[in-house]
């Protein structure tokens, strides 16, 4: 890439060759997590349309994720105002594979809360038809994605949307048409929750107050919690606090947690699969 001392005298300096400028932009891509066409154009010499170009071939070969108006790293951490639809290409094997292990727990006619977020996508894209479930989900992808057969009724938690992460963020309640004092009318079997962050220290976190304030409802409203989590997201913690790591009785995560987490999770019996 060109050093900052030639990108004030940009219109002088020719343009690199294709096969290094894209290697040089993939690489500039994964070192700043996200970055607009602008930008790059004016890093690297050449036109707008030109990088547009680029960026899409390097999209098809999985070197990088090609956003509106740019790209972002296939390794990035996602902000809070991330699309849901970047956040389903980042870390998709591993959220797969999360998603793999959690749907051998959902039994047939079972009640379960399955949250907002890719990961919990991940879950509903693996569950088979004819399990006759009852669904209560704050995630407004999910009645399009299900297959049909896997689930009886779906109830949908209303209230204010957010349109970034396609969620809703009501009280529970709302998903049932109860009052608010009438919350402890339902109690589902299982609750499969998607965190942002787990860490022995901060517990379960998430980036919304409004979203781990209905989160830690579902947790609340279940027999069983399970916590959704590729390794991206352990031993580390973000900025809304759901609750401490014990409300929590199954950790489903793409590889095993690092011996600190791993003595916490331990230490409170929670079971933890990864395959």
């Amino acid at each position: 890439m060109p050093s900052s001392s030639k990108r004030t005298t940009a219109s002088r300096t020719p343009p690199e060759l294709p096969a290094r400028r894209k290697a040089e932009l993939a690489t500039y891509v994964s070192s700043v997590g996200e970055v607009s066409v602008a930008t790059l154009a004016g890093l690297f010499n050449v036109s707008t349309d030109t990088i547009r170009r680029d960026l899409d071939e390097l999209d098809a070969l999985g070197r990088v994720i090609r956003t509106h108006g740019g790209a972002v790293s296939v390794d990035m951490v996602p902000k809070t105002t991330t699309g849901v639809d970047v956040r389903k290409r980042l870390h998709a094997e591993e959220k797969s594979r999360v998603g793999r292990i959690a749907a051998t727990l959902v039994r047939p006619d079972a009640s379960i809360i399955i949250n907002g977020g890719t990961t919990a996508l991940a879950l509903v894209e693996h569950l088979e038809p004819g399990l006759g479930l009852r669904i209560v989900t704050n995630n407004l992808q999910l009645p399009a994605v299900i297959a049909p057969g896997v689930a009886d009724e779906i109830f949908v938690v209303g209230g204010p949307v957010r349109p970034c992460a396609q969620t809703t963020t009501g009280d529970l309640t709302t998903a049932l048409g109860q009052k608010a004092d009438e919350s402890l009318l339902f109690q589902c079997d299982i609750a499969f929750i998607g965190v942002g962050a787990m860490s022995s220290r901060q517990g379960l976190s998430t980036g919304n107050i409004a979203e781990a304030t209905l989160m830690r409802q579902m947790i609340d409203h279940s027999d069983q919690v399970v916590i959704l989590a590729d390794s991206s997201k352990l031993g580390r913690g973000i900025f809304a606090r759901i609750g401490p790591i014990e409300l929590a009785d199954v950790l489903v995560t793409d590889k095993a947690p690092d011996a600190d987490l791993r003595a916490s999770l331990d230490s409170h019996g929670i079971r933890v699969l990864h395959p």
